[in-house]
């Protein structure tokens, strides 16, 4: 009985240690002095990673969209609204998932993976016996490392899905490029763009400090660290879907949709 029980808590367990992290290395932020070059090193290493991949991902997630929206739409006799459906799609979703996706699967991988490997070779409790916080002096610069690299890489695939949307709707769906510019405005507002953005710097938070936890709790050897690795990459997509919901199901809340 209590060994069914230990396994039953066992998540819950985990999931509160991990939230205790993210405390600790919230606490951590304000602490100096602050890892200049190593936040530089690491913002430079993720971008380097993922800016040609999220670039690729990003046309036909919005070639997607926009096949899809418009389609759909055309059967409505609306064509007139395809760009402001497109938009929206991308800068509310597809946007902050595609970039917070290759965030977790390059960045956070790789975040892990050194962790891990500096775990096993007992460098962090080396760091400690010395007093040094592992957390202030590897984990921070990393954490804003990738919260800055997923604000810009939201950017990026905001312009190149919305641009890919238009090069398809007007390619092979007989739209025009006129009343695709013209209805960007139609039903999109300022606020979506903030919500996108904010949803990056959250996603590359919860990427980065899911990684660095399962880094700094790796064990048993190499294996230990490829397994932490692995489980990193699949609790932060899963992590990544549900606060989606939740932040899209808020701001719909807070601010209603512009109506045309």
């Amino acid at each position: 009985m209590a060994s069914t029980a230990t396994r039953v808590l066992a998540p819950v367990g985990a999931a509160g240690k991990l939230f205790a992290f993210g405390l600790d290395v919230g606490r951590a932020l304000f602490k100096r002095p602050f890892q200049l070059r190593e936040f530089l090193q690491q913002a430079w290493f993720i971008a380097s990673v993922t800016i040609i991949p999220t670039a690729l991902v990003a046309i036909p997630f919005g070639a997607v969209i926009a096949l899809q929206v418009g389609g759909l739409i055309k059967q409505f006799g609306a064509q007139s609204f395809t760009g402001s459906a497109s938009v929206l799609a991308v800068v509310q979703q597809a946007g902050p998932i595609a970039t917070a996706l290759l965030i977790a699967g390059a960045g956070g991988s790789a975040i892990a993976a050194d962790l891990g490997a500096r775990k096993i070779r007992e460098e962090l409790d080396a760091m400690m016996v010395l007093g040094i916080d592992p957390i202030q002096r590897l984990v921070v610069p990393r954490v804003l490392a990738c919260m800055l690299v997923a604000f810009f890489l939201n950017g990026m695939v905001t312009v190149v899905g919305v641009a890919g949307g238009y090069v398809f709707n007007v390619v092979l769906q007989d739209g025009t490029p006129g009343a695709y510019l013209a209805s960007f405005t139609a039903l999109a507002q300022l606020p979506d763009l903030w919500v996108g953005l904010l949803k990056a710097l959250v996603f590359g938070f919860i990427a980065a400090i899911v990684a660095s936890y399962k880094g700094m709790n790796a064990g048993g050897g190499p294996k230990g660290v490829g397994d932490a690795v692995n489980e990193s990459v699949v609790i932060t997509f899963l992590m990544l879907f549900v606060v989606n919901f939740v932040m899209s199901t808020i701001y719909l809340q807070v601010i209603p949709p512009k109506t045309g």
